[in-house]
Formats: C-alpha cells, sequence, structure tokens
C-alpha cells in the first residue's frame, strides 16, 4: 500500500493541500493517520480525491458530492439510487496507461527539455510518480505517447507535436462542452438545473441519459473527426499537386 504526506497526496491527485484539508473538514476525506507528527495518507485516499474531482469537473458542487458521499457512509445505498457512482465518475477515456522511468521516457521521444516534459503532464498525458528512484512517469495516454514518438522518429520536432496537440486539445474541450451541455439541457428540460433524483424511476432514467450520451458522443466525434479528416487530406492533398505542378512549370 503507498503512503502518502499531504503534499504528495494533493500532486497525485491534481489538487492542493488547502483542497486536502477543507475535503477532511466537511467531512468528504477520511481523516489520515497519524506516525508521530506526521499525517500519513493512502490509496484509499487518493482514490477518494479522484472521485471528488471527477465529479466536480462534471459540473457537480460541493454540497451534492457530500450527499453523495455522506450517503454512501450511512449505508443508504445512494450510488445506487443517484445512479452516479460508475456513470458519472468512471472516466471517458479508456487510454492504455503504464510506467516508465524518466530516462527511458525521454530517449523515446527525443527530448531533454523539461518544459516540453512539463507540457506533456499539463495535457494530463503523463504524471510523475511521487518519491520514485530513478526518477519516473506514470504515461496515462501510452497510445498517444508511442504515436508521438513514432512521428519524432520520423523527423517531427516534439515541439510541434505539443504545440498541435494544445491546439486539438482546446478544440476538443470545446467539443466535450458541447456534449455535456446538451445532456445537462436535457436534464433540466424536464426538471431543475441542480436536480437530483429521488426515486428508482428518476435514477434509472438520469443513468440511462448519462450512458447513452457518453456512447452518442464518442460515436459521433470519432466518426465526423475521420470525415473531417478525410475531406481536409483530399483538399490539402490537391493543393500540394497543384504545387508541384506550378513548380514543374517554373523550373521548366
Amino acid at each position: 500500500m503507498t503512503e502518502y504526506r499531504i503534499d504528495d497526496l494533493a500532486r497525485a491527485a491534481g489538487t492542493t493541500t488547502r483542497n486536502v484539508r477543507g475535503y477532511q473538514d466537511r467531512g468528504l476525506l477520511q481523516r489520515p493517520m497519524k506516525r508521530g507528527r506526521i499525517a500519513i495518507y493512502t490509496d484509499a485516499h487518493l482514490s477518494r480525491l479522484k472521485v471528488i474531482n471527477n465529479l466536480l469537473k462534471r459540473g457537480f458542487t460541493i454540497r451534492h458530492i457530500s450527499d453523495f458521499l455522506l450517503g454512501m457512509q450511512r449505508g443508504d445505498d445512494l450510488a445506487d439510487v443517484l445512479g452516479l457512482n460508475e456513470v458519472v465518475t468512471e472516466p471517458w477515456s479508456s487510454s492504455t496507461s503504464t510506467t516508465m522511468s524518466a530516462a527511458d521516457l525521454k530517449e523515446l521521444l527525443n527530448t531533454g527539455n523539461p518544459a516540453q516534459m512539463q507540457r506533456l503532464v499539463d495535457f494530463g498525458l503523463l504524471d510523475p510518480i511521487p518519491n520514485a528512484s530513478p526518477p519516473a512517469y506514470r504515461v496515462n495516454d501510452a497510445d498517444t505517447i508511442f504515436a508521438y514518438s513514432r512521428l519524432v522518429k520520423l523527423g517531427i520536432a516534439l515541439s510541434g507535436i505539443i504545440e498541435v496537440h494544445g491546439r486539438v486539445d482546446a478544440q476538443m474541450s470545446d467539443i466535450a462542452a458541447t456534449l455535456i451541455s446538451s445532456g445537462r439541457r436535457a436534464i433540466t428540460d424536464q426538471y431543475t438545473d441542480g436536480w437530483l433524483p429521488e426515486t428508482e424511476s428518476e435514477s434509472q432514467w438520469a443513468t440511462e441519459i448519462l450512458s447513452e450520451l457518453r456512447q452518442a458522443g464518442m460515436v459521433s466525434s470519432h466518426n465526423m473527426l475521420n470525415r473531417a479528416l478525410d475531406r481536409d487530406m483530399a483538399r490539402q492533398l490537391s493543393q500540394y499537386l497543384e504545387a508541384s505542378r506550378n513548380e514543374s512549370a517554373t523550373s521548366d
């Protein structure tokens, strides 16, 4: 079982020590063990923090999260009633993850630039492993990292790849906001903003809405992106060949 001090726990969870203490004060997070004067946290605390973070990112308020988590602790089976535990907190991404030493990762990406590694961390592709010796990273999206490494081997600069990734990530955030907002409107049109299920039938309805939104969003976004890539590939290939013909004519 991994043990954390509060700074390491906050870093691993992507939050702040102030938030950790605040969640403890609200009863959302179990108090740590004490080893002398040192507070010791475990993977159970990290898992709870990740659930809280996921719910916050999905628009739930601290009050709603408190009702949800405290109800579970009381044995109310609130997770079943609300239909939130798996549907809302489970990440939509299904990327393959792995662990790599910092040296191997830098060799893979052909970089010794700390700023570039930090950008990959900021994008959520990597996470440094606290207190690892030698230094190591958790690769959260191995498929993307290895795809980028293949581009690097073909001579494309990692700096350019990171720039493009950032632009696409921002655009995808806008797309995600559009999709999730549409699902939220579907619920608020039926009830009110901030509504939570109170009956089993309401819970089943909310669960189905969230599940179908997940599926429809993934399928439609994937297919739309493929069609857009096909269209722009054809457009830019035509432009490229036209430039080639013009260059040949000029040379003649």
